[in-house]
Formats: structure tokens, sequence, C-alpha cells
């Protein structure tokens, strides 16, 4: 699943293509009309494929944002304003392209879900192999719950005295540290790959619970998620499986990573153990990690 790093990377691949343009039509694929008629949603969420095209046809997209693992398109039109908000689930991938056959790779032109047309010609593209992300219009971020819970962004300047602060709460004290970081409450966008690489960075046992840790311990790991983030941002992802940028091209942060995925430490050579911890699968080394 894309994390910060993949989500800002698209961000900042869609800004020149999307900004100031101004939306002519949407439509939806022949498997998304379908699974709207079986009542089951897939891809646009809360609301009917005509009305989401209605609405959203004549809005200029003003401004592309980041909020965690969330997308918010920014629009406006006639002195009204909206968002379109975009999670890419598993496998979910925008393109800005002038035409279809731009789409490189099969798997993605094969599965494109949404076409925005937009009024210089361009076609901003929503592709889904796994169709488990989501697209919602929104008047309002309210109108959006989810969005409200989440905690601060880590790059922000406070981001370290309110990650300590939660770590205080008392409803984490007996949890593992590895699920409690990846609490998006806790702290935005960190999720089982960069919360993996910044507890082995850090050599932090994931089972260990956050009760027992000191404050320079919790100190230290805030330090090196933000260390890790960053280098996914800079490296362009984690290309692991399915993300790729707006460009079509893969990131390169898997080849960087130490823990996540591996068999056998880089640190003392002993072999990687894993366990499931907070419903995802870890990678952890027991003689490094305490």
């Amino acid at each position: 699943m894309p994390e910060l790093p993949e989500v800002e990377h698209v961000k900042r691949g869609l800004e020149p293509y999307i900004t100031g343009e101004k939306i002519v039509s949407a439509e939806f694929s022949e498997t998304v009309h379908r699974s709207h008629s079986q009542g089951k949603q897939a891809v646009l969420k809360g609301m009917k494929l005509e009305d989401f095209s209605q609405q959203v046809t004549g809005f200029t997209i003003t401004n592309l944002l980041r909020r965690s693992k969330y997308l918010l398109f920014e629009m406006e039109k006639e002195e009204r304003s909206s968002f379109l908000l975009s999670h890419l689930g598993m496998s979910g991938a925008w393109f800005a392209v002038d035409s279809v056959e731009q789409i490189v790779e099969g798997k993605f032109r094969n599965h494109i879900h949404v076409i925005f047309t937009l009024e210089s010609g361009r076609l901003l593209i929503y592709s889904d192999i796994r169709r488990f992300g989501e697209l919602r219009y929104l008047e309002k971020l309210q109108d959006h719950p989810p969005l409200l819970a989440i905690g601060t962004e880590p790059f922000d300047e406070k981001a370290e005295e309110l990650f300590l602060a939660a770590l205080n709460l008392p409803k984490f004290t007996k949890k593992p540290i590895k699920e409690v970081i990846m609490n998006h409450q806790v702290i935005a966008g960190c999720g089982n790959i960069y919360a993996t690489e910044a507890l082995f960075r850090s050599q932090i046992h994931p089972k260990r619970a956050v009760g027992r840790m000191s404050l320079a311990k919790r100190t230290e790991l805030f330090k090196e998620i933000v260390e890790v983030l960053k280098e996914g941002i800079d490296a362009g992802g984690s290309s692991i499986s399915d993300y790729r940028n707006v460009n079509g091209e893969a990131g390169s942060m898997q080849e960087r990573l130490q823990m996540y995925g591996k068999k056998v430490c880089p640190s003392c050579g002993a072999a990687v153990k894993q366990a499931v911890i907070g419903g995802r699968n870890s990678h952890y080394c027991s003689s490094c990690q305490r």
C-alpha cells in the first residue's frame, strides 16, 4: 500500500499538470458502473456516478494537498469551493497524459476506472488494479470524519512534541510500539514499510511496549521516522508491487530498505524474524532490536 512518501511523490508529480485546469467531464469504467449497479460502490464512494460527474464538471483545480495518505484536490467554481478526496488503496495510480496510450504499462492501462477530461485536452486518469482505492466528492473536509482524526504530519514544526505527547496517553502504554506508530492518530503517514525501517534504525524491537521505552528512545525513534520518510520521498517512494508515480515510473526506495522484506539482518547476519503486529506482517532482528 502506498505510504506517505509515495503519495507525496504522486502529489508533486501531478501538481504542474493539473493546477489551474478546469474539469470538462468525468467518466467511469464499465467495471465501476457494474459495481455500483450491484450496490458495491467500487472506487467512487458515497455518491452516485452520475451525480459525481455532474458535481465536478466545471470546477477548476486550484491546489493539490496531501494529508497523511490522502490526496486532496481543491476545486473552485463560481465562488463555490469543494474537494476531491483520493486514497490509493493497495494499487491506485494517477496519470496526467494526453492520451491513454501514453500509459506504458498494460496492467495500469487495462484497469483505468476514472477519466477526467480537462479543458486543455489533457486527461487526468485514475487506474486501480485491485480497486481498493477510493474517490469522494466533499463540499467540506468535515464531511469525511477520518480526515479529522489524523494526527500530526511528521514534518510539521510541532510534530515531535505532539508525537511524544501521544505516546504518553494511557491507551498506548501496553501496546507494541510498531502498532502505535502505524496509528495515524499518533503520526500521519507512517505505514508498515517505513515503520519497520525506523524501528530497525533505532534498534527498537517492534513488540516492545510503549510504556517500556525511555524518553530518549522515543525521541530517537521519532527522528528516524522523519528521516526514513524523507529518504523515501527523495527516492521516489518504494515500488515493491504496484506503486508508480504520475509518469508511470517506479521509485527506488525498495533498494535502500534494510529490514522490510529481508531474510538476513544487514548488521549482524542473523536470520530476520517475522510476526504479525497490529494486523501487519513485521520483520525484525531479535539480536539488534531490543
